[in-house]
């Protein structure tokens, strides 16, 4: 009776979450308070919750405070050197801008957060892909593929999940599993590589420094029928671009009617034309550059503070939680040191922060019933009678592989609360570590991060003009391929 009614509050939180008739933190709850009932445990519900916040704290203060502290070096301009680094690196060659959008979209992602990544990614490479006429489904299949990788960090979503379900520490299960995301991470840079040969073969070897030098020799050709004032600034920066007819350059300039430029309708189109291409490189501006956060004086001490950050976290010197509380308070207090400040970047990413947090303290209810009314335990019994006794050592690889398709069609909550548990359970009756299963339960998150159910990617395609289904269909085969990669590397390197 425990595993029908186990599977039934699981599929029936599947559901009502993929068909977004309820909220995910108001499915956590709900849900199963309601099978509580059903047990005939409801008198104990109040211990399984209180036993499961307290389990749950420090992830959940993990996130809110590591969601602050990218958030504010984002503010203050951290970042801004790489991005124009990296557009400064790509010119206008398109193997260089593939692997700059896949290098740029994987260092964003250090906050934590998709939708800032893609923001970031797209304002800043946008302009430049939409102008030399490159495949806008590249970009954001890089980019998310690149985001999916990064997303396994402790503090990305996945990984306080998979610790949260199963009761571990963050860090115990991220820490040995960076030698097998930084050989996924190759892996995308390296298909890239590859999709930017692809584009470079298609449209050609393409050179700023030639692109402006035939624009200054245009404008100097006497008899010109119009003036062109060259910008030399970078696409991503804002310049209006146009490709020229059937030379596979790409000029970088903005034009005003001259004599004989046509009629007055001609010139009214034209201009209608040119206010489209402007609102559009408006819009998909990167990093503002005079925006107030920026803080270039300290530019040098949030680079250090985060090194050290980071270092201090893989080192374990300190629990996540811990240094990111510290990090956050010290970033806020040295940047801006003025109590309204202060609470100004408190507000502007309390929206990252509460649905984070909320999400995991709304995960006590449903893993405290789970585990509470013994339902895993009879869901994993019944699993684990299922499962060829040749198969059971292998749980953890087992794991992995169902980790592609299920974070793909479920959300990150269904698997990691619904479905996790249940596989630690059978694998444990294996001899196989919890630790194991969660870390290969990572392995899917490249191709999750291009899921239907996934919000994020809602923002990439949309920014970048892109229709989901062309977005899925490119990006599905190569997703699964690093996701297969990052696997491969776990069990060879011991890790899974």
């Amino acid at each position: 009776m425990l595993t029908i009614l186990g599977f039934t509050m699981i599929a029936t939180f599947l559901v009502l979450i993929m068909m977004k008739k309820m909220s995910p933190i108001a499915a956590l709850v709900l849900i199963p308070a309601l099978f509580c009932v059903f047990v005939g445990k409801g008198a104990h519900l109040g211990d399984y919750v209180i036993e499961g916040v307290g389990n749950l704290a420090p992830t959940a203060a993990m996130l809110m405070f590591a969601i602050v502290y990218f958030g504010v070096m984002i503010d203050v301009g951290l970042f801004d050197p790489i991005v124009r680094g990296i557009l400064k690196f790509c010119k206008a060659d398109p193997l260089r801008i593939v692997v700059g959008t896949a290098l740029l979209a994987a260092i964003v992602s250090l906050d934590g957060d998709g939708s800032t990544t893609f923001m970031i990614t797209v304002s800043a490479m946008y302009p430049l892909y939409k102008r030399l006429k490159m495949s806008l489904v590249v970009m954001t299949g890089v980019a998310a593929t690149a985001n999916g990788v990064m997303n396994t960090l402790p503090w990305g979503g996945p990984t306080a999940r998979a610790a949260t379900a199963l009761k571990l520490d963050a860090g115990d299960i991220f820490v040995p599993m960076i030698p097998a995301l930084a050989v996924g991470l190759v892996a995308v840079i390296a298909l890239s590589y590859v999709l930017g040969l692809r584009e470079r073969k298609r449209l050609g070897v393409l050179s700023l420094a030639d692109v402006l030098e035939k624009e200054k020799q245009e404008t100097e050709t006497p008899g010109a029928t119009e003036v062109t004032e060259t910008e030399t600034v970078l696409v991503g920066a804002g310049a209006t671009a146009s490709g020229g007819p059937g030379d596979g350059k790409v000029r970088f300039s903005k034009t005003t009617g001259g004599a004989g430029s046509g009629t007055d309708a001609t010139a009214d189109a034209t201009a209608d034309a040119t206010d489209d291409e402007e609102e559009d490189d408006v819009r998909l501006q990167g990093l503002d550059p005079n925006r107030p956060t920026l803080r270039p004086k300290l530019y040098w001490f949030n680079a250090l503070l985060t090194l050290t950050l980071l270092t201090a976290m893989i080192m374990e010197l300190l629990p996540i939680p811990v240094l990111f509380l510290l990090g956050a308070a010290l970033a806020l207090s040295v940047n801006f040191p003025h109590i309204p400040d202060q609470k100004a970047r408190l507000a502007a990413h309390a929206d990252n922060v509460l649905n984070v947090s909320g999400m995991v303290f709304a995960a006590a209810v449903f893993t405290g019933v789970l585990q509470g009314t013994g339902m895993v335990d009879s869901m994993a019994k019944w699993l684990v009678d299922g499962i060829p006794d040749g198969m059971g050592p292998h749980m953890a690889i087992v794991t992995g592989v169902l980790s592609l398709p299920l974070t793909y069609f479920m959300s990150n909550d269904g698997f990691y609360f619904g479905v996790l548990p249940v596989l630690a359970e059978a694998g444990a009756a294996h001899g196989v570590s919890p630790l194991e299963i969660a870390r290969a339960s990572l392995v899917g998150q490249p191709l999750h991060m291009s899921s239907p159910l996934v919000p994020a990617v809602y923002v990439l395609v949309g920014m970048a003009k892109v229709e989901f289904g062309d977005h899925t269909k490119f990006v599905v085969k190569w997703a699964a391929l690093t996701s297969l990669v990052v696997l491969g590397a776990g069990i060879l390197f011991g890790i899974i």
